[in-house]
């Protein structure tokens, strides 16, 4: 041992001599933390969403999502907010930086005492802390993400491309671009509650990080049998509630879905998916080959049950084939869904009316049960005079025209009044077809009903909006085969009760345009004509759509039904969660004969 080991121990003495670091009873007071100390958290839970990506990113299992009293799960909001365990809890911040609404970070405040241990597990934003309020500490930068805010693009035909032809649109994912844009899934699960199907949206996003693809499409199949469709039309109500857009862009889940489904070929369908169950013996009818219908027949096949679907068209897919164009989707996809179905042992009579080919009484006579899914079909009146003028046609009628390979003979000069996906595909229809189209709306154009991607798309290939614009009366032109339009402009008031401004004819601001055809694409309504008065009379049936009970069920046991004509939102997906819905109460009601 050296002499300086010996006599080191004496210099410790000299400290004796300093001034101290800490004076004072309370020695912390005059040392707040650093600006961006990593303290104790705060979560703004307005803002928070619920994800539970703070939950899934932390290590040490220190964060759990918790219900809290008072707060209700609604559309975008698990209900469930974070709690902390400060005994795991290493302060990492790892919670903060992934949090997708950015309402999660931690303050300076670096000290708490107390002598209750339970006092150190706490719901953040939701129980009162001494630290709430404060500014100070650390915070994800807006421009600092774990996860890439924008969403990857997908390649798609320029717009003077795609205006001269009915090729589809949207090219689809390479796998390298699907992976990328697989990694930004947080995997919350928030999409799965707002979906209508209730999809397993963030398993079958992780079977593309695997590059399991038969698992993926296993997983879409087991609540929706229209992933090709639905991967190219859906109305993606998961991405509206995705909370990674809520500082960026949601996850393009519709694009993934359609990515799996690409992946697979169809040939490959019958040993991935599952076979049909034993012969059960029982028959069920369904009325409509949509894709309620057709969910319906799906989930009543596999479960044993003997399926026949009465179409009136000549092929299946309802308005999925006669009402959506090709550009956006295209045969082969839709096949795609609607012939594994078909393989099954689903028969489907084609041409066959019931009312006019099959009286509805004799389905409820010699079925077990029997669905009814006929969509809507019969197109709105505008209520305007003139509106029967040769050169006014329905949207409906151009896309069936167009679907079934007909020329409606629209003219080079198309006016169409509306502002939903009917109007808008009307309108990229009538474009494809070498028209000059003006799309005339009575709102503004952030009031339109119609898919934002159709309307930008439908801008892009050159159609004209003009909104605020309510049709008066449709005249005779000059040259027999046009039309005169007489449109006034309007003004949105505000509505008293709240509600949203409501646009107000102007008398004195008339306008008097001339084109070849004016296309009326307002909305849709049911035809129940097929079923007589004396069954109709014991239904529920509210302007001209039903009101089903549990399980899509009527007061007829063996009634039931669904898809638009049943339903508010009058969309695929929604339809199709109709039919697997109705199915699951039909298989209840065949094997026990209990009601929903």
């Amino acid at each position: 041992m050296s002499l300086k080991d010996l006599i080191s121990p004496f210099f410790v003495w000299q400290r004796a001599f300093e001034k101290p670091y800490t004076v004072g009873l309370k020695p912390i007071v005059e040392r707040p933390g650093a600006p961006a100390y990593r303290g104790f958290h705060i979560n703004m839970s307005d803002d928070c969403v619920g994800c539970g990506s703070c939950f899934t990113i932390c290590q040490n299992h220190a964060i759990d999502m918790v219900k809290v009293d008072g707060l209700e799960a609604h559309g975008g909001d698990s209900g469930l907010r974070p709690r902390f365990d400060y005994g795991r809890c290493c302060w990492c911040g790892l919670c903060v930086d992934i949090c997708t609404a950015g309402s999660l970070r931690m303050t300076n405040e670096y000290a708490w005492f107390t002598t209750n241990p339970d006092d150190f597990r706490f719901v953040a934003g939701m129980e009162n802390k001494s630290w709430d309020g404060r500014t100070g500490g650390y915070h994800r930068h807006p421009d600092y993400h774990l996860f890439p805010p924008k969403r990857i693009e997908m390649e798609m035909l320029a717009p003077e491309e795609s205006v001269a032809s009915f090729t589809e649109v949207a090219k689809g994912y390479t796998e390298e671009q699907a992976k990328l844009e697989a990694d930004r899934c947080v995997e919350c699960g928030i999409c799965v509650a707002t979906c209508p199907a209730h999809m397993d949206v963030p398993d079958y996003i992780h079977s593309i990080r695997d590059g399991d693809y038969e698992k993926g499409l296993q997983l879409m199949y087991r609540t929706n049998p229209f992933p090709a469709t639905c991967g190219r039309i859906c109305t993606r109500r998961c991405e509206s509630v995705c909370p990674v857009g809520i500082q960026g862009e949601p996850v393009a889940i519709r694009w993934l879905k359609r990515f799996i489904v690409d992946q697979v070929a169809e040939a490959d369908y019958a040993r991935i998916l599952p076979n049909v169950e034993a012969d059960t013996g029982k028959r069920i009818a369904i009325v409509g080959a949509g894709p309620g219908g057709l969910s319906a027949a799906y989930y009543l096949r596999l479960k044993g049950h003997a399926v026949e679907v009465f179409e009136s068209q000549a092929q299946a897919g309802g308005m999925l084939r006669y009402g959506v164009p090709s550009y956006r989707l295209p045969d082969p996809a839709l096949d795609k869904d609607i012939e594994h179905i078909r393989s099954l042992g689903v028969e489907i009579h084609f041409n066959h009316s019931i009312g006019r080919d099959t009286a509805f009484s004799d389905l409820l006579d010699n079925y077990d049960a029997v669905f009814v899914s006929t969509g809507l079909n019969v197109p709105s009146q505008m209520r305007i005079q003139g509106e029967d003028h040769p050169r006014v046609m329905d949207g409906l009628k151009l896309l069936d025209d167009v679907a079934n390979g007909k020329d409606p003979q629209i003219g080079t000069s198309v006016a169409v009044i509306g502002g939903g996906n009917v109007a808008m595909d009307a309108a990229r229809v009538s474009r494809r077809l070498g028209a000059e189209v003006t799309v005339l709306y009575r709102r503004r154009i952030e009031d339109m009903p119609a898919d934002t991607e159709e309307i930008h798309e439908a801008q892009a290939e050159g159609c004209i909006f003009v909104t605020q614009a309510i049709p008066v009366e449709a005249l005779n032109a000059a040259q027999s085969d046009q039309v005169t339009l007489k449109w006034g402009e309007a003004e949105m008031l505000q509505d008293p009760k709240g509600g949203r401004p409501r646009p107000v004819l102007q008398e004195e601001r008339m306008h008097l345009d001339t084109f070849d055809t004016v296309v009326s694409a307002i909305g849709q309504g049911s035809n129940l004509d097929y079923i007589p008065t004396e069954i109709s009379d014991q239904l529920q049936i509210k302007w001209g759509k039903f009101i089903p009970g549990d399980y899509q069920q009527m007061v007829l046991n063996k009634l039931f039904v669904g898809g638009d004509v049943a339903n508010a939102t009058a969309d695929a997906i929604s339809a199709i969660e109709d039919g697997h819905h109705a199915a699951r109460g039909i298989h209840r009601f065949l094997d026990t004969g209990q009601r929903g």
